[in-house]
């Protein structure tokens, strides 16, 4: 029997809890979350606003259940970097190896590149060496989708009494004309343009 296809929709605040419960192995037994406490309800589902106000935020959904959520936020705070932004991906252990991360950044980064967004970028904990609490499975997912790891920091990051890096990834998604489109807040996205991403 064939799995289920997910849904991929785009997310509401009303989703924070499910997807706070996605979120909170990342942080309590990985290192794949630098934060080292489960942020509250309230603060995860400001989140989840706060970035639906400009950003996508997409949930998979399989079997009626949230499995999966991807996002995209500002890379950088200042106006010339409009045309980029910052992704992430988490997904249940349990749905892990059957597409769905493939399928949500796929639909994430058709999102983005409608909005006129041209470059990505992703910031990826990675170990000097796998342990229990992190692998290099992350950056490689990135480079198995087509991005490519432009630096590592070294020995930034200290959770469970160990020293972790960060690797940054990108991965151009559009032209860079001399007067590129004017980014289109996740708002305003046409139905057209929604449906054409693959979000339901």
């Amino acid at each position: 029997m064939q799995p289920a296809e997910p849904l991929i929709r785009a997310a509401a605040p009303e989703d924070a809890a499910k997807l706070l419960e996605i979120y909170r192995p990342y942080v309590e037994t990985t290192a794949i979350s630098f934060e080292c406490e489960t942020p509250p309800l309230s603060e995860f589902r400001a989140r989840v606003e706060r970035t639906l106000q400009k950003y996508p935020y997409i949930v998979a959904v399989l079997d009626g259940e949230p499995a999966g959520y991807a996002y995209a936020g500002p890379f950088g705070g200042r106006a010339a970097y409009i045309h980029s932004a910052e992704t992430s991906i988490y997904v249940k252990e349990v749905a892990r190896g059957a597409g769905l991360g493939r399928r949500l950044y796929t639909t994430l980064e058709a999102l983005l590149k409608a909005q006129n967004v041209l470059n990505i970028a992703a910031c990826v904990a990675c170990p000097e060496r796998d342990d229990e609490y992190l692998t290099r499975n992350s950056v490689n997912f990135h480079t198995h989708m087509g991005w490519r790891v432009v630096g590592e920091f070294r020995r930034c990051g200290y959770k469970f009494g160990r020293w972790y890096n960060i690797a940054w990834l990108e991965k151009i998604i559009g032209e860079h004309a001399p007067q590129p489109a004017p980014f289109v807040p996740f708002p305003e996205l046409s139905e057209d343009a929604r449906r054409s991403a693959g979000l339901a």
